[in-house]
């Protein structure tokens, strides 16, 4: 009689088929992902007079315009140093060129920069840019200056508005207008480098004003994969802008089938806006629990590659008074992430006009805090900066709307 079982160390067929199907399942959905995204995709990185931005290109897309205007490929590697070494807009300074080429170059391409249309500067010294694009559109970004040490933080947007529609969130009240390209994202930390005057590049662990980038600005990254993932190629790359992988993170809300993809092929700091222990609430502030629910979510930080004591996935937990802040939930959490390479931010609500939530109180969140770090695992409370300018996580908004056809 046979059972279906088969000898100890096979799989059984079925077992294979199971695990073929997760796989095709999980491709098809990261298609369908990347198909959705792409009609939100940012207009052609062009001019009016019909110039080509050389900025967020690839070094194979740079090096085939210089073919294309009868260069050779090599010329790709002077330009790209003195784009993202140098930080260098201009072709007539670009001193290892000769002339002709600076004035061919300036016929066919610019070395473009989003506008910073406005600039806000917090008593505490963050410093909040809004920036203007080519089709003018906008969105924000925010750098956060070490209290400490000369560097910070550059909290960098993905999108126009955002995918996703979390309830505590000022940017989830601003429906999505489009992606942002792989030049509009990039051009964010370029910008913000101009602004402090930090070109060129600081070579190695050389320190840096603006040492880390982390995707935590307007928009869900992992619904703008294609290009962030272009624009974070560009940042790492050796020869440019040079930021270790180790100095990047993106957060995302848990869009599972891709989160795997992005810990294969950028190996980038995972952080995951995680914000309640039960999916029901969860269901409730992150909408987006209702396709990739907890358990889902946990199982994709489990399998991060690359994920270690050293570098450890973040959970970022949002204090909302009554709601998501009680000890039961602090080690509903715990039980959660046991065993994984872990640490846990606990962000105070930061109120903007129109929310309906408070933040936990202090008392709270350090009652929260103990029972987070007597389990083991780093619970840093971040302390709300540039609230005055609403910069602070979870303020950012622009009046960009989309247009309807």
């Amino acid at each position: 009689m046979t059972t279906g079982k088969v000898t100890t160390g096979q799989v059984t067929t079925g077992q294979v088929n199971h695990g073929q199907m997760n796989i095709e399942l999980t491709e098809t959905e990261r298609a369908r992902i990347l198909a959705k995204s792409a009609l939100f995709d940012p207009p052609s990185a062009t001019t009016a007079d019909g110039r080509r931005d050389l900025v967020g290109l690839s070094r194979e897309q740079l090096a085939a315009e210089m073919v294309a205007i009868g260069e050779k490929p090599f010329r790709a590697k002077q330009i790209w140093h003195w784009i993202y070494h140098q930080g260098e807009t201009d072709f007539a300074r670009m001193s290892t060129i000769a002339k002709p080429m600076q004035e061919t170059l300036a016929e066919k391409f610019i070395v473009g920069r989003p506008v910073a249309a406005e600039v806000q500067t917090s008593i505490d010294e963050t410093r909040k840019f809004l920036f203007r694009f080519r089709d003018g559109q906008e969105a924000e970004t925010v750098y956060i200056p070490d209290r400490q040490e000369d560097r910070g933080a550059v909290c960098i947007s993905s999108q126009v508005g955002c995918t996703l529609s979390c309830r505590f969130c000022h940017t989830g009240t601003q429906t999505l207008v489009r992606n942002l390209g792989p030049a509009e994202i990039v051009g964010q930390f370029m910008a913000a480098r101009d602004s402090y005057g930090e070109w060129p590049s600081p070579h190695g662990e050389t320190p840096r004003l603006l040492s880390t980038i982390v995707l935590m600005g307007m928009g869900e990254p992992l619904y703008n994969y294609a290009n962030v993932a272009q624009a974070m190629r560009i940042v790492m790359d050796n020869e440019g802008i040079g930021l270790s992988r180790r100095r990047i993170t993106l957060s995302t809300s848990g869009v599972v089938p891709m989160m795997d993809r992005v810990g294969e092929e950028l190996g980038v700091n995972l952080a995951v806006s995680l914000h309640a222990v039960r999916d029901d609430l969860r269901d409730e502030i992150v909408p987006l629990n209702r396709k990739y629910p907890i358990k889902e979510v946990l199982a994709a930080c489990r399998r991060y590659p690359g994920a270690s004591n050293s570098r450890r996935i973040t959970f970022e937990y949002i204090m909302l008074r009554g709601l998501n802040d009680s000890e039961a939930d602090a080690h509903e959490l715990v039980r959660l992430i046991a065993g994984m390479p872990a640490k846990v931010n606990l962000i105070p609500f930061n109120p903007w006009p129109g929310s309906a939530y408070e933040p936990s109180t202090p008392a709270q969140i350090d009652r929260f805090a103990k029972i987070v770090m007597d389990a083991g695992f780093s619970s840093p409370v971040r302390q709300p900066r540039g609230r005055d300018i609403l910069a602070a996580c979870g303020q950012l908004r622009t009046e960009s709307q989309r247009n309807r056809a």
